[in-house]
């Protein structure tokens, strides 16, 4: 399992992945999640995989060969014009290469599958963040919905749920995300250390902050401590529950 997240802000795309995959409890891997396609001055897009690994690096495998030799039949992402043409093209690669795997004898069913996070901008359009499922489908994110989450979501989803603002800071989404990655590697081990992310910055057009959280990172220790200590400090600052006579 996996746990990915991108969120939109007034700013811009945050984006931030985990690192593990497993085949079981006793082979523990880390497999970069995240995958940045930039024409700097004229797009920036960014994908992140959850699902089964096989599938996923498959996908990013053949968008990359497609950069090499983009067809009328075969777009390459550095040429559709809209990111919801990105959107789609990403969607039917996905499902051409699961589709792949059942025509060669693999059942294309859960064990298969996987789930995508598509954000970016190209030109003068606006950023925009996709959820893409193993159909090929999408949904897109906006004011009702301005985060995606994909993989093991649940742990990390209320304090998303209940601190996200869309004019906060690059420096205020991350301490946000880390605190919902936190949580959900305290509650679930098929998620873990180290963490990667980039923050897009709108109209740039071009990689903006990019980097890696490991379990040593000072930053992150404070925060999965302190976070900890707040919660515990809180919980004993309410009032406490009585029972009845």
């Amino acid at each position: 399992m996996t746990y990915c997240v991108g969120m939109m802000l007034n700013r811009g795309l945050v984006f931030m992945s985990d690192t593990r995959t497993n085949a079981g409890l006793d082979n523990i891997s880390t497999f970069r999640k995240m995958t940045i396609w930039e024409d700097e001055g004229e797009r920036c897009i960014t994908l992140m995989s959850a699902g089964n690994l096989a599938t996923t690096q498959a996908v990013v495998s053949e968008l990359d060969e497609r950069l090499k030799a983009p067809s009328e039949r075969s777009p390459s992402l550095l040429a559709v014009p809209s990111m919801f043409q990105a959107a789609r093209l990403v969607g039917e690669t996905l499902r051409e290469i699961i589709d792949r795997q059942a025509q060669s004898g693999q059942r294309a069913d859960t064990a298969f599958n996987a789930t995508l996070l598509l954000g970016g901008q190209i030109g003068d359009n606006p950023p925009r963040l996709f959820l893409i499922y193993p159909e090929g489908n999408f949904i897109e994110a906006g004011e009702d919905t301005p985060f995606f989450q994909t993989g093991e979501i649940k742990y990390g989803r209320p304090i998303l749920v209940r601190a996200y603002e869309p004019d906060m800071s690059f420096e205020d989404a991350m301490k946000l995300l880390l605190v919902s990655f936190d949580s959900t590697i305290k509650a679930n081990l098929t998620v873990g250390l180290p963490f990667d992310f980039h923050c897009y910055e709108t109209d740039s057009l071009k990689t903006g902050r990019i980097g890696r959280v490991t379990a040593e990172d000072p930053y992150f220790q404070t925060i999965s401590q302190g976070w900890g200590q707040a919660l515990k400090e809180t919980l004993d600052s309410l009032e406490t529950f009585t029972f009845e006579d």
